[in-house]
């Protein structure tokens, strides 16, 4: 009997501290799955990215922080998949378009259009390519599938050329009219003129959301902001530089600074778009002209027009990474890069010729002779949704 007592009290015992235990911290299977639950709940969600307010019809943005996310390498729209690659100069004094294959570097065919031809322009449903005629006052349209033209459209001062992020208007600048001139994208039927009082309106570009673009004012040295719904000039500043004559317009892949390059004062001048602040110069090279993004948005490509160089800006250094020399020199403007990325092409304005530039290693892969004073090429067709005009700015 006293045995008995004694296993029983020491059962009890064990049983007891293991009650103990368990309320402790020792938990079943269903408890801890419970409180694993309930602790989940608790972490809070990431927040949800906001997609941006655009320009009303704009087609989405497909990334907040990347602007050109839609030019990847070989990102053909359906629209222009089929196009054969093509690379189409503008001979400002021989009234003609040298057409490039670039695969042999030879020209396949050479067209003749209207008085002074500047840029070779991408419509904005990437079906027409549009050479502004500037002293003929025409714009004469070009069929990318079949390389054909068709009848010029009359036009007064088609400068160069652009189009609303919705695909609403076509763009007119008139630089010696001093106007912009907002267009049907289709029939070029004038809808709104409106006057600037800057001299020489020539390059833009485009916020993130669309909803606003800055102009460069190339004969007096200054930029305007416009109010892309408004049609209306909402900021105009003169640059700070005595002489300054800005060319081409760029927007960052993060869409938060505009890039203005300027060829009389040798370099790019940065600045905030959205507070139209004072911009800063930054050196490139002599004649600072062109401005072109990589594929992967990493880099930006310049022309230096007055001593034959590009410079390669680097976005995330946010400083010039490389420059390169064209060999024999040579006057690198306007141009492009090749749809899979691996080839700038630059018109050598002054010396009658086109260059073919290696974008890994800077090296001149061609030297090619078209006709008097190239400007504006463009190279067709290049990824993206849409086009923005000029020789070819996509999104």
């Amino acid at each position: 009997m006293h045995r008995l007592v004694k296993h029983t009290l020491a059962a009890s015992a064990v049983l007891t501290a293991l009650t103990a235990l368990a309320a402790c911290g020792t938990e079943t299977h269903d408890q801890a799955s419970t409180k694993h639950r309930a602790t989940q709940a608790a972490v809070p969600a990431p927040p949800k990215k906001r997609p941006v307010q655009g320009l009303p019809g704009m087609p989405p943005v497909l990334d907040p922080k990347d602007v050109y996310a839609a030019d990847r390498p070989g990102r053909l729209s359906p629209v222009v998949k089929d196009f054969p690659s093509r690379v189409y100069v503008p001979n400002t004094e021989s009234d003609t378009v040298s057409v490039i294959d670039p695969k042999t570097y030879e020209i396949v065919e050479t067209i003749h259009v209207g008085r002074q031809p500047q840029h070779v322009v991408p419509s904005w449903d990437m079906k027409t390519l549009w050479v502004n005629n500037n002293r003929g006052h025409t714009l004469t349209p070009i069929d990318p599938k079949t390389g054909k033209a068709g009848k010029p459209v009359e036009v007064h001062d088609p400068y160069n050329l652009y189009f609303t992020p919705n695909g609403k208007y076509a763009v007119v600048m008139a630089s010696l009219d001093r106007e912009l001139v907002f267009r049907d994208p289709h029939t070029m039927d004038r809808k709104k003129t409106v006057p600037v009082t800057c001299y020489g309106v020539n390059h833009a570009d485009f916020s993130l959301d669309g909803k606003y673009f800055i102009v460069s004012c190339e004969f007096s040295g200054e930029l305007l902001k416009v109010d892309t719904e408004k049609m209306k000039v909402v900021g105009q500043q003169k640059l700070p530089f005595d002489g300054a004559m800005p060319q081409d317009v760029k927007i960052s892949p993060d869409g938060k600074r505009f890039y203005v390059a300027d060829m009389m004062a040798d370099g790019m001048w940065v600045l905030d778009g959205a507070t139209f602040d004072k911009p800063k110069l930054i050196p490139t090279g002599k004649g600072t002209h062109g401005l072109y993004v990589s594929r992967d948005s990493r880099e930006m490509y310049v022309s230096n027009r007055g001593e034959g160089t590009i410079s390669v800006w680097d976005f995330a250094q946010n400083k010039v990474a490389r420059k390169w020399h064209l060999p024999d020199g040579g006057s690198p403007d306007m141009g492009g890069v090749s749809a899979d990325g691996k080839v700038l092409w630059l018109s050598g304005r002054y010396n009658a010729e086109v260059y073919a530039i290696d974008t890994r290693t800077g090296e001149q892969l061609a030297r090619i002779p078209v006709g008097s004073g190239p400007h504006g090429l463009a190279v067709y067709p290049q990824p993206g949704r849409y086009s923005l005009g000029h020789t070819g700015i996509f999104r």
